[in-house]
C-alpha cells in the first residue's frame, strides 16, 4: 500500500470511530507525518463524497454538548471555533440550538443533575454564586439562569 492509500485508510478509520471537523482531521493526519499534498487531496475527496462535513460535525457536536450540559450560547461558538469550525458555521449552529432547545429547561435539568438538593430559596449567597458561575461558564445567560431559579421554586 502506498503512502496516499495509507493516508486515506487512516482518515476513513478516524471518521468511523467518530465525527471530525476538517481542521481536526487535517491536524491528526499531518501529526502522523502524512505529506501535506496528500492530506489536502484526501480532505477534498472526503468532502466531495460527503464523509467530511464541518456543518454536520458542528451540529452533532453542539447537540451532544447541550445534552451533556457542556455548553450553550457563546460557549458552543467558542468550543466549535476551537475545533477549527468556521465562525459563520459555529454561529449558525449556536443559533439553531438556541431555537430548538429551551435554555431554561436545560438549566433546570443541569442544576438537578450537578447540584442535587440545591434549593435556590434556602441557599446562601456562596452556594447561589457557585451555581450561577458554573452555569455562566457554560454559556447560559444570567437572565435565563435567574428565570429558571424562579420557576424551580414554584
Amino acid at each position: 500500500m502506498d503512502e496516499a492509500q495509507r493516508a486515506y485508510v487512516f482518515a476513513l478509520k478516524a471518521l468511523t470511530r467518530r465525527d471530525h471537523g476538517e481542521a481536526e482531521l487535517r491536524r491528526k493526519m499531518t501529526g502522523r507525518g502524512f505529506p501535506t499534498d496528500s492530506v489536502d487531496d484526501i480532505i477534498d475527496r472526503l468532502k466531495r463524497s460527503g464523509y467530511l462535513d464541518d456543518a454536520k460535525f458542528a451540529r452533532r457536536w453542539a447537540e451532544s454538548a447541550v445534552r451533556n450540559g457542556k455548553g450553550y450560547g457563546f460557549r458552543l461558538r467558542f468550543e466549535l471555533s476551537r475545533r477549527g469550525i468556521a465562525e459563520e458555521i459555529a454561529s449558525e449552529v449556536a443559533e439553531q440550538i438556541r431555537d430548538e432547545y429551551d435554555e431554561e429547561e436545560i438549566i433546570t435539568s443541569l442544576v438537578a443533575r450537578k447540584f442535587p438538593g440545591f434549593v435556590q430559596q434556602g441557599a446562601d449567597a456562596r452556594q447561589k454564586s457557585r451555581v450561577v458561575g458554573y452555569l455562566q461558564r457554560r454559556g447560559f445567560s444570567l437572565a435565563a439562569i435567574l428565570q429558571a431559579f424562579r420557576h424551580m421554586q414554584g
